[in-house]
């Protein structure tokens, strides 16, 4: 059982990988709807924002409770991660066929595409030094550069919800959740504010 605790990286992270997985079983199978590509992309969006809300769940978790689970907070955010590039790579070669052209114009004019080209563009630098040799090699940088997730996550959280056209109740769920972990951390963005005043 120790030896599964001090190894918990083999087992959590295909356990986080298993919906990608089971959503292309589904595919394959024919099982997403009338609009498979569309269900799936968009599916594969969800739960890239479902870990990037659990990546910022736990230190409310520790503070609130005395659950420390933050040794996870690196493996829900690269699931994040992980699955925001699945939804690109669904977006790119299943939706348009990797037609560039095309593309780079729905880019260009579609406010919620640019929003979710923001978000993950946000999110990668995160993942790239999510490893102890970035946390050495930056210092006192590295826990500035990782504050971006808040933001990242806003706008993730927009793309979400403009994605589906009108406000439904998935959406409001989650960015309501969003904004419940935003709200908890107002205190200590006061504080580190009014510490950095003095």
């Amino acid at each position: 059982m120790s030896s599964l605790i001090k190894n918990w990286r083999i087992v959590f992270y295909p356990v986080g990988l298993f919906p990608a997985l089971w959503l292309l079983w589904e595919g394959t199978r024919g099982e997403l709807g009338a609009d498979p590509v569309n269900t799936f992309e968009r599916a594969l969006g969800l739960w890239a924002f479902r870990f990037l809300l659990l990546c910022l769940f736990l230190a409310p978790l520790k503070a609130k409770t005395g659950i420390n689970l933050l040794r996870y907070r690196r493996l829900f955010g690269l699931l994040a991660f992980f699955y925001a590039c699945f939804h690109l790579l669904a977006y790119i070669g299943l939706d348009h066929q990797f037609d560039w052209p095309v593309l780079l114009k729905d880019i260009m004019q579609r406010s919620f595409i640019i929003l979710g080209m923001a978000a993950f563009l946000g999110l990668t630098p995160l993942a790239l030094t999510s490893n102890r040799f970035f946390m050495k090699k930056l210092g006192r940088y590295w826990k500035k550069l990782h504050q971006l997730i808040f933001p990242v996550a806003i706008v993730a959280a927009i793309h979400f919800s403009l994605a589906f056209k009108t406000l439904n109740d998935e959406s409001i769920f989650y960015s309501a959740i969003l904004i419940c972990l935003l709200v908890v951390r107002l205190p200590v963005w006061a504080k580190s504010l009014r510490k950095a005043m003095t």
